[in-house]
């Protein structure tokens, strides 16, 4: 079967598209996979850009629409199980004791969390999945409060083949456009940062005026 390539003139050969499409051109789904599974455990690879891709080679007839959403989605579980495991590995105990060294943070924090997650995180494991950023971070408490494997991959496969279709069938029906889908999810992504960052920020900064206005009371 001659193998088409997918690789655009304008990508350039050496940057992650250019890459993305080497291991689609080569591998065809199961490169796909193994693409979205690496951006699950090093979130910079943008899923923006091996997914529209894919869909686009699928337009292409390099491989079928079916196998690209199988194949990408398997790895996205595939990744996700990998963090679970982490999680899992890194376990409560060692989780509070890290927590312990950290500045600015207290025990209760942590068990705000656990309760948080205990009531919500069902829902958060499937939603994460489709929030940049989040896709892959939500594994890792999963496994630390040790989710059901089973209910764990249901939720991620079901999250995951939603994002992953959305993503994929836009690059399938956007043709030789496909990288249009990269600035807008990429813009999104960026957004999700900044909001994180700030909330980040504004913790800190409430932490530390409540630190400094005890030991003022102390103090006097």
């Amino acid at each position: 079967m001659h193998h088409m390539t997918v690789a655009l003139p304008q990508e350039p050969a050496d940057g992650i598209a250019g890459w993305a499409a080497d291991l689609v051109d080569a591998l065809g789904g199961p490169g796909a996979g193994l693409f979205v599974a690496l951006e699950n455990l090093f979130p910079p690879l943008p899923s923006e850009i091996i997914l529209p891709l894919t869909g686009f080679a699928a337009g292409q007839g390099v491989l079928s629409l079916a196998s690209a959403l199988f194949w990408t989605t398997l790895g996205s579980v595939a990744g996700a199980l990998a963090l679970y495991w982490i999680g899992a590995l890194i376990g409560r105990e060692r989780m509070y004791a890290l927590w312990a060294r950290l500045p600015l943070v207290r025990t209760s924090d942590l068990r705000r969390t656990e309760e948080w997650f205990a009531e919500h995180g069902t829902k958060a494991v499937f939603l994460g999945r489709m929030v940049p950023i989040f896709r892959s971070l939500i594994s890792v408490p999963a496994g630390i409060e040790r989710m059901p494997v089973p209910v764990f991959v249901a939720l991620t496969t079901l999250g995951s083949l939603i994002w992953n279709g959305v993503l994929v069938l836009a690059g399938y029906w956007l043709g030789e456009r496909w990288s249009e889908v990269e600035t807008y999810v990429g813009a999104l992504s960026k957004a999700v940062l900044v909001l994180v960052v700030v909330a980040f920020a504004a913790f800190v900064s409430v932490r530390v005026k409540g630190r400094r206005d005890t030991a003022r009371h102390r103090r006097a």
